[in-house]
């Protein structure tokens, strides 16, 4: 087995919206459902996404932008520190067959290392329900903000957890 964590291209988006509907199925992951898996992969405040494969076959995702209205994270974050530029780490799935391979801590380390080259605190929200998100989270150093919801849409909030990533040089 050969894995790698490249950045992520055009090429890509088919294969990972493929795992994307397969995560789903098993993990409920996204909240927001699959209809359209490659526009929830379109990232248009994108500062990179990275792409895990196996044999050359993509496996896995996740990505970093800039912050966002929905994002609490960066807002609690900057409550409690301060003016301190953030990145916000989402769209992070494996592939169920691909677990336990260390992908997941691979493209965790990827993001947050480029959240650092460009002087920013790498912050996320995750889904109470996505109780493995987050413990590899907590195992990664990731500290809790605070409780917050998701808003999955106007009649519906799925409580998660603001969490910063551990402290680095900038």
């Amino acid at each position: 087995m050969t894995a790698t964590i490249r950045p992520r291209t055009d090429e890509d988006l088919p294969a990972l919206a493929k795992v994307l509907v397969e995560v789903h199925a098993t993990d409920g992951y996204p909240v927001e459902g699959v209809d359209d898996p490659l526009a929830w992969l379109d990232l248009p405040n994108a500062i990179g996404a990275w792409t895990a494969e196996v044999n050359r076959t993509p496996v896995g995702h996740v990505s970093l932008t800039e912050p966002g209205p929905g994002d609490e994270a960066p807002r609690l974050f900057a409550r409690r520190f301060g003016a301190v530029p953030t990145a916000v780490l989402g769209r992070l799935f494996i592939a169920p067959p691909a677990r336990g391979q260390g992908l997941a801590q691979a493209l965790v380390a990827t993001a947050s290392e480029a959240a650092r080259r460009i002087g920013r605190r790498a912050v996320l929200d995750v889904m109470r329900k996505d109780q493995a998100a987050v413990g590899l989270y907590v195992r990664l150093g990731w500290t809790p903000l605070g409780e917050v919801a998701h808003h999955v849409n106007e009649h519906r909030a799925e409580p998660a957890i603001a969490m910063v990533g551990p402290p680095t040089d900038c």
